[in-house]
């Protein structure tokens, strides 16, 4: 499955907001949404596009790569990333709405890669021209919040089982 980036206009910006919460480690969700992350930051190094990297876990989000245009990735920079402490999903949609907001590329995409392993719901960034949900939740009940996060927010849906 193509991921989409290559429909964004030459300009775009790629915000990617990735959960490192402490359920991102289960199933080895975390590995895979770090896979998924480079093969979509290749295409949009492929398309010159600029890329942005927020990490959030515990009570905090970490700016992991300011935005800049994408260049040639490889493992080394992603692999330190770790994963622990709860969800701050709202903080962290605050914080990339702050940074869709300040770039003057002509198509802020914001890709969410979560397993929706969280209590609150926050509303969709409003600097987001394109929003695309990610879903890695691996439960065997699963609570579907990170589709009905898509669907509120009227965000392309993509489960993490049919990415790869």
């Amino acid at each position: 499955m193509r991921h989409r980036p290559q429909e964004a206009r030459s300009g775009a910006l790629h915000c990617f907001l990735l959960d490192c919460s402490a359920s991102m480690r289960n199933d080895g969700n975390l590995a895979r949404a770090k896979g998924l992350l480079l093969a979509l930051m290749h295409e949009a190094y492929q398309r010159r596009d600029h890329v942005a990297l927020l990490c959030f876990a515990g009570d905090t989000v970490e700016l992991r790569l300011p935005p800049r245009r994408a260049s040639a990735w490889n493992d080394d920079w992603i692999a330190p990333i770790a994963a622990g402490g709860g969800t701050p999903l709202a903080l962290g949609v605050r914080r990339a709405d702050q940074l869709l907001a300040k770039s003057e590329t002509r198509q802020r995409w914001l890709w969410l890669l979560t397993d929706g392993r969280s209590s609150v719901h926050p509303a969709r960034p409003a600097s987001a021209d394109v929003a695309c949900v990610v879903d890695f939740e691996a439960a065997r009940l699963p609570l579907h919040r990170a589709r009905q996060l898509a669907e509120d927010w009227d965000a392309r849906y993509l489960p993490a089982a049919g990415t790869a």
